[in-house]
């Protein structure tokens, strides 16, 4: 059981969330808009949206997305609005994720907003087989090296920087979370662990990290806050191994050797047969495991979720 998240400030009012309908959007309407006014965007229809929510099914790369921020003058950004969809042709994930955030962050100066939230993922910094345990947000971000259908993910994150740098009269946070897991999450973490009889590599039991989808949006509200700015990493209730994790699912793991399942998983995502490109093998094998003290100290960052409650969460 875990007790409601209080807000611990006053926050901008109004708040503009791009990516609402998304399940991490809906999961931080839920405590967003009990208290501030919350105006979200998305391509996608939110039907189910509490009734206090205002939302406009838009294009983030639209005219209209400028006309909305005239009209309603938000005093903060929230961007979720970035698709992890690895099916996505690569220009239109590049002109969705990279363009469409580079013209939100132009239109948030353009029309003076003060707080700027972006949301990118620790998986930036990719699973590579030098790693070491914690990694600190001034690692370099490497996971395009193995894995090229990350670059627009690593130029989105990589220009968020540079806007935090080139304009300090905004305050800018980015959040970088390990694997979101949840009862909605629908992403290849908790897909994965979904399974009844998951693949694994022989030979391999690498630490995993693993944040719930609800702690994610109290650290997105907390990153709301007056003051704060910067890169963070988020990290959930603790580490453990891949194998301890399939155990507490009741999952019967089927090692396979990486020269047959890389292969095999290649020709099935080829095929339209898994949702799971190859290089995801990478996380099966290599650390990818970050500190997040610096939340901790800075934002006063805590998940609520215990490990075992956050690794059952995929089961709900």
């Amino acid at each position: 059981m875990t007790a409601p998240l209080p807000p611990p400030t006053p926050l901008p009012d109004p708040v503009l969330v791009t990516g609402i309908a998304g399940n991490l959007g809906r999961a931080l309407t839920r405590q967003l808009h009990l208290a501030t006014t919350v105006i979200g965007v998305d391509r996608r229809p939110f039907p189910d949206r509490p009734r206090a929510v205002e939302h406009h099914q838009l294009d983030l790369r639209k005219a209209r997305v400028d006309d909305l921020f005239r009209r309603r003058r938000p005093e903060a950004l929230i961007h979720l609005g970035i698709s992890h969809d690895p099916r996505m042709p690569f220009s239109e994930a590049h002109s969705f994720n990279v363009v469409g955030t580079q013209k939100i962050l132009e239109l948030c100066v353009h029309h003076g907003v003060k707080k700027v939230v972006v949301l990118s993922s620790a998986n930036v910094y990719g699973p590579l087989p030098h790693n070491s345990n914690f990694l600190a947000e001034e690692t370099p971000l490497m996971a395009a090296d193995r894995f090229s259908g990350v670059r627009d993910l690593i130029e989105l994150d990589m220009y968020a920087q540079s806007f935090l740098w080139r304009h300090p009269e905004v305050e800018t946070v980015i959040l970088r979370p390990c694997n979101i897991v949840g009862p909605t999450v629908r992403n290849a973490p908790s897909n994965y662990l979904r399974l009844a009889r998951p693949a694994t590599v022989m030979g391999f039991d690498p630490m995993i990290q693993l944040i719930h989808e609800d702690d994610v949006a109290g650290a997105l509200l907390l990153a709301l806050r007056p003051g704060s700015r910067g890169v963070y990493n988020l990290v959930g209730p603790g580490e453990a191994p891949l194998s301890a994790i399939l155990r507490e699912l009741g999952r019967e793991p089927l090692p396979v050797p990486d020269f047959l399942l890389r292969p095999a998983l290649r020709r099935l995502f080829k095929a339209g047969l898994v949702s799971f490109p190859p290089e995801e093998l990478d996380h099966l094998q290599y650390l990818c495991v970050v500190d997040g003290s610096r939340a901790v100290r800075e934002l006063g960052w805590a998940p609520r979720h215990s490990l075992r409650e956050t690794i059952r969460s995929v089961l709900a």
